[in-house]
């Protein structure tokens, strides 16, 4: 389990800068339609679980009276604390999605976005947020979700950890939702759309050596017809330009 820990520690340790100035994770229909959903006050505490380049913070910010951002990784935490200078109502603290550092009850909205996938037990990280969040408080998950069909849910998750290898598993959606369900957060909203990556971005992110990257380049070109149009693959000259992975946002209540 340590080694899983450490696996995500390394890597985002290794290319916390990326994540800020990510396009996929900076730029996206998700971050506005999270502040429509939650119609956050001035009144209420955020904690932002997992939070990468601090893009939720930096959304929510303006609009709450605090937000505590969290990271497993120190460098990716501090990288995100300097996104958020701008801001004077931030408060960063290092911790594990499994096994958080608060009290009971103390927040009045949780949110975990592009991050649970990296978690080696979801069921661990639900059960904290159901034990944080305040009674009628709020939770937003947003992940990248897996297919329903088993080949099609392998291919995906293969592919994501030859290319980090801190990638743990996209959960099905009817797996997040049994989760829910059974430490009392409640389902109010959900939104599925297929998010379209640009393979060159995506695949440096992680990967600096070109044999790596073509391997995984070849890997995915090599897939079977109907997997290529699931994950609606953009070629031009047999290489890769873009392909879409399904993403999930829920909002959810405790009741």
């Amino acid at each position: 389990m340590m080694n899983k820990k450490r696996n995500v520690q390394e890597q985002f340790g290794k290319h916390a800068n990326r994540y800020v100035t990510s396009t996929t994770h900076a730029k996206s229909e998700d971050l506005p339609m999270m502040v429509e959903w939650l119609q956050p006050q001035k009144t209420e505490k955020v904690l932002d679980i997992a939070t990468g380049g601090g893009h939720v913070a930096h959304t929510l910010a303006p609009h709450v009276k605090r937000v505590v951002v969290s990271d497993l990784t120190k460098p990716m935490l501090q990288a995100a604390v300097n996104f958020l200078e701008t801001h004077d109502n931030i408060e960063a603290v290092v911790a594990d999605a499994e096994e958080l550092p608060f009290l009971d009850e103390t927040f009045d909205i949780v949110i975990c976005r592009i991050a649970a996938h990296h978690f080696p037990n979801p069921d661990r990280f639900i059960q904290e947020v159901g034990r944080v969040i305040k009674k009628g408080g709020a939770f937003v998950l947003i992940d990248n979700v897996s297919s329903e069909h088993r080949e099609i849910a392998d291919f995906y998750n293969s592919f994501e950890e030859k290319r980090d290898c801190s990638h743990q598993r996209a959960l099905p959606i009817s797996e997040w939702k049994a989760l829910m369900n059974q430490f009392d957060l409640k389902i109010q909203k959900q939104s599925l759309r297929k998010k379209t990556l640009p393979y060159h971005e995506w695949v440096s992110r992680m990967i600096e050596d070109g044999n790596e990257r073509e391997e995984i380049h070849q890997m995915m070109v090599g897939a079977e017809q109907e997997i290529k149009e699931y994950f609606q693959m953009e070629m031009k000259e047999n290489r890769l330009l873009s392909f879409a992975i399904d993403e999930w946002m829920v909002l959810c209540t405790k009741g």
